[in-house]
């Protein structure tokens, strides 16, 4: 399994780090346009290699994609960082004509490959991903409802007090400060619902502190979280690599299920070696499939600016 991450920002470092540590994949290859960055990051990264006890081999290039040849899944992780104040849609001048570059040549190196796009703005940049190359929909994926759900199960146990194995939950619609619906109403501890836990304000909390998840560590952080967009994106690729058919929810080209057509968002799907293997329609109530088209507006709206 060779794996490629385009982009060794603080995101794809991150990536490519947990990747090679979970040690399912052969080779990753780090691609940057800054001179000698993917390289010094990936000598970095395999100078861990004896200590953290992995045998992927971790290769770094500057803007040759001949290195990425041949790769079975590609994540697109390059453009710009949020700042504090800004939105992810802000983003989308700067980072559509490199999502559109990037997806491109990454495709005419390994036309059977999987992309997984984690730039912002996550689900037009997914769209404009299938708008840009000739791959089946099922090999691109958008990855923020992986790196949302387990934002919504750290507040989750926060607000349980108990371990986040414990919690179960899912995040869906846009990757967005409004856009996302965390579903509280199917949320579990140990398949027990929380509302049998949590009052509908503290719920409500929980929710709100969610959807606001990336913002809050951006204006901590003076830039975008790294940590858990790099685990969402490992464990994506390990159930692609591995065959383990997870699921995750995912940004994915939509044909009629829950009444949505032509529009990358995010539902739960099964993730298997061939991408997206199934898109699971989960009951929703007629609030959640409101608020699922609300979403769905904001997203198309977005995707205007393209």
């Amino acid at each position: 399994m060779k794996v490629t991450v385009v982009g060794a920002g603080a995101v794809g470092a991150s990536c490519a780090e947990y990747i090679a540590i979970k040690n399912f994949a052969s080779e990753v290859v780090i691609l940057d346009i800054k001179e000698g960055f993917a390289e010094g990051k990936a000598m970095d990264l395999i100078q861990t290699a004896t200590l953290n006890g992995f045998d992927t081999r971790i290769t770094g290039s500057t803007n040759d994609y001949s290195k990425t040849a041949n790769s079975d899944v590609a994540v697109i992780t390059s453009g710009i960082p949020r700042k504090p104040g800004m939105t992810r849609e802000e983003l989308i001048g700067i980072n559509a004509g490199i999502v559109k570059e990037v997806s491109t040549n990454l495709v005419k190196h390994s036309p059977n490959v999987t992309l997984i796009v984690v730039s912002n703005p996550m689900d037009t940049m997914t769209y404009l991903a299938h708008q840009s190359v000739d791959l089946p929909k099922h090999k691109i994926i958008g990855m923020g409802g992986a790196l949302d759900s387990a934002r919504f199960k750290y507040r989750l146990a926060e607000a349980l007090d108990c371990p986040a194995s414990d919690v179960s939950g899912m995040v869906i619609g846009g990757h967005s400060d409004t856009g996302m619906l965390p579903l509280t109403r199917l949320a579990t501890r140990n398949s027990v619902r929380v509302t049998e836990f949590l009052s509908e304000e503290r719920l409500e909390q929980v929710k709100e502190d969610t959807k606001v998840g990336g913002a809050t560590l951006t204006k901590l952080l003076g830039t975008s979280a790294w940590y858990a967009p790099g685990a969402a994106v490992s464990a994506l690729v390990q159930s692609i690599a591995c065959d383990q058919k997870k699921m995750f929810p995912c940004s994915t080209l939509l044909d009629g299920e829950y009444g949505l057509k032509d529009i990358c968002i995010g539902v739960p799907v099964i993730i298997g070696k061939d991408g997206i293997e199934q898109i699971v329609e989960l009951d929703l109530d007629e609030a959640e499939k409101a608020k699922l088209h609300e979403s769905a507006e904001g997203v198309r709206k977005t995707n205007g600016l393209l």
